[in-house]
């Protein structure tokens, strides 16, 4: 049998997570089990997010040469967007040491920090005051 070849990154930004497998191929995308003709059919037509999550293929030049096999969950579409970017963005860097330079120079080998703020007691939301009333 033959052996398969795979390489794995792992995203995360906001509350997504996404595993990413790419496989040498054409280009097909897979997501959560599910054939899409391009990650613009799973981000409900929003090209933005399809381009974002894109990115690291793109900067690359490595465009229909990886079949890409998703699973990503937690969050919204725009968190999933990133995540799955970054996922893509490591596993090219197990597929070649030397993108490195060019990807972080994208800053595509950053995990974006920033997470929602939880809500404080007494407060609408985690900085929102309730309305003052002098009277």
């Amino acid at each position: 049998m033959a052996q398969l070849i795979d390489y794995y990154g792992t995203g995360r930004r906001k509350t997504s997570v996404a595993r990413v497998h790419l496989r040498p191929g054409t280009g097909k995308v897979k997501v959560n089990g599910k054939e899409y003709n391009s990650l613009v059919e799973y981000f409900i037509n929003n090209a933005v997010w399809a381009q974002h999550a894109f990115q690291p293929i793109v900067s690359a030049q490595l465009e229909g040469k990886f079949d890409l096999v998703i699973r990503v969950q937690g969050g919204g579409l725009s968190g999933q967007a990133g995540a799955v970017r970054l996922g893509i963005a490591r596993a090219l860097l197990e597929y070649d040491e030397t993108l490195r330079p060019i990807l972080k120079k994208d800053g595509l080998l950053t995990r974006d920090p920033r997470e929602v703020e939880r809500k404080k007691v007494g407060f609408r939301k985690s900085r929102k005051k309730m309305q003052f009333s002098k009277r």
